[in-house]
């Protein structure tokens, strides 16, 4: 995309979402929608006898274990945890007629003994394919808090697979992990839950981030009969698209790459790595940072007003450009023409957008910028394309006679990309059908019963686009008269890459929010992030060295963005105000 061209396109991202967001204050004909009721306590009543006293259809309890109070490790982290039954079990087992294997929903709850009336499906990441610990994720990066702390009884699902994307061949995997694990697990969980504490959950949630984030806005769109609050962070709602944006990049950096890999199964292969190295990336957000930091009202090292920077910044003229060698202090160039062509997004030989532009943003210096770029485009997205989102997939032994680097390096935008939307007789629905909300801005059922979704993306997500997420919600606005907010709520968390991480303030609890706004009416007006320093849970290395180890900003309801108010301390959220 030229850059004249994305600037006009963000130009009018601005002004149209400042007026779409004066009529969500409170203009437009506000017409009150209902409050539910707040979640009532129970405690578990048994759970040695729970597989044996539970009946439920198609389903397949193995174990039922309690786990006394303690410290639980997840992914190398320990947190207290309540005591807690863990329910192990799997539902709908077959058979598949196309590929000969066996499949089955894998899942575990984690059902607390002092139990706060409230269920949370927690949806997992990537291509799914393991039951990971269910403990619910409140937001960010390596939050303080969970859902299973807080006393939500908590499942989490492999969501119809395991192993290696091959499992993309059986049509009947490829629904259950686009949307029908969920339509199964949900009353299945609610079942359980009554069974084991004498009434159903008063209040369900489901969350993610990542690919989780597109299960929650799937959830919101195809069961909002079935959640009152849902939390979709960083969501890949166009995981199709933004999966072949990742090939289309591969092609782009490998046209800069100034050397070749020497050893294994690429070797004489262009070497990604050589063409946008760290320092180079890291000269690039500083360049950002230096002509946009400003713009919310103080010089920070936070881009607030990201929108804003989209037509303040310009690559061409704002990064120095190298006249010798490459040494970290500029850009060739080339590497400015293809950065450019990266963040306008990717495009086929007649010029058609395929996915949306990404935002120029300070984060693009994080370690996970370039890791998705370089490292996952070749890793991860070759075989989801190939098995999961393209049809007919791809052949195991086809694939696997390649790499995921030669696949990405082959794949073309004008041939291969329009089988995202392809169907045959064996697969009926096509990779965008399952893997998208039927019809993303339509949520009445969500909206009249009185449901709320709050949706969070980092605007330096280098794989799936926070401009995407921003568009989005400007048409779930226009489809609801300017008042989605309502019901619906978007906050950009600056700086912040794919789901936690890079120069941001990152940590922070959504879920209390929405519970908050679910059962007691209160709409979040901000949410407070927190520095991961010296300190946390998990440190966030990529922190500046002058920011405070414990800063705080507050995170803004779209399209407000947090501004200085001209006094008081720079590391602290009270200092800001959401205009």
């Amino acid at each position: 995309m030229p850059s004249s061209t994305f600037r006009r396109r963000h130009q009018l991202l601005l002004v149209s979402g400042s007026l779409l967001g004066l009529s969500a204050c409170g203009g437009g004909g506000d017409v009150a929608l209902p409050t539910l009721s707040p979640a009532t306590a129970a405690t578990l009543q048994s759970c040695a006898g729970l597989a044996s006293k539970a009946a439920l259809a198609n389903t397949s309890l193995t174990s039922a274990t309690l786990v006394p109070s303690g410290g639980l490790t997840v992914t190398g982290v320990t947190t207290p945890m309540p005591e807690h039954c863990l329910v192990k079990g799997e539902m709908n087992r077959r058979t598949s007629a196309v590929d000969g294997k066996s499949y089955a929903i894998g899942f575990e709850m984690r059902l607390p003994t002092a139990w706060n009336g409230r269920y949370f499906y927690q949806a997992n990441g990537g291509i799914d394919g393991t039951v990971v610990t269910a403990t619910g994720s409140t937001g960010g990066g390596a939050p303080v808090s969970n859902a299973l702390q807080m006393g939500f009884a908590v499942l989490s699902s492999d969501a119809g697979h395991a192993g290696p994307p091959w499992w993309g061949i059986d049509p009947q995997a490829r629904l259950d992990y686009g949307y029908q694990a969920v339509g199964s697990l949900t009353p299945m969980a609610k079942a359980l839950i009554k069974a084991a504490y004498g009434k159903a959950p008063d209040r369900s949630y489901f969350g993610g981030c990542s690919n989780g984030g597109r299960h929650a806005l799937v959830a919101a769109a195809r069961y909002g009969d079935q959640y009152d609050g849902i939390l979709a962070g960083a969501p890949g709602f166009h995981l199709p698209k933004a999966a072949t944006a990742q090939l289309w990049k591969v092609q782009q950096y490998a046209s800069l790459a100034t050397a070749t890999l020497t050893s294994g199964s690429d070797a004489g292969q262009p070497d990604l790595s050589t063409a946008v190295t760290a320092d180079e990336f890291k000269l690039l957000g500083r360049q950002v940072t230096a002509k946009c930091d400003a713009l919310d009202g103080v010089s920070d090292g936070i881009v607030s007003d990201v929108r804003a920077c989209q037509t303040t910044f310009n690559l061409k003229t704002d990064v120095p450009s190298c006249t010798g060698g490459r040494d970290g202090t500029c850009l060739t160039g080339a590497q400015k023409d293809v950065l450019g062509r990266i963040f306008g997004g990717a495009r086929n030989s007649k010029g058609e957008a395929t996915y949306a532009p990404f935002y120029h943003d300070p984060g693009v210096a994080g370690a996970d910028y370039a890791f998705w770029h370089l490292s996952n485009s070749t890793q991860r997205d070759p075989g989801a394309v190939a098995f999961i989102f393209t049809s007919p997939p791809s052949t195991q032994a086809a694939f696997t006679a390649t790499t995921g680097l030669q696949y990405a390096l082959k794949f073309s935008l004008d041939t291969d990309y329009p089988k995202i939307f392809a169907t045959d007789a064996m697969y009926k629905e096509s990779g965008w059908s399952f893997m998208t909300p039927p019809d993303e801005t339509q949520l009445s059922t969500l909206k009249n019963r009185g449901a709320k979704l709050l949706v969070y993306h980092g605007t330096a997500d280098p794989v799936f686009s926070a401009a995407d997420t921003a568009s989005w919600y400007e048409a779930l606005q226009s489809a609801n008269g300017g008042n989605a907010a309502q019901f619906a709520r978007y906050f950009e968390v600056p700086g912040m890459n794919h789901c936690a991480n890079g120069p941001a303030t990152d940590q922070f609890d959504m879920l209390s929010k929405l519970v908050a706004w679910v059962e007691g009416g209160q709409a979040p007006e901000r949410v407070v992030a927190t520095a991961r320093g010296s300190g946390a849970s998990v440190v966030n290395a990529e922190l500046p060295a002058g920011w405070s180890a414990a800063r705080t900003r507050p995170l803004c309801p779209y399209p407000k963005v947090a501004r200085y108010n001209g006094t008081g301390d720079v590391e602290s959220a009270a200092s800001f105000s959401c205009q």
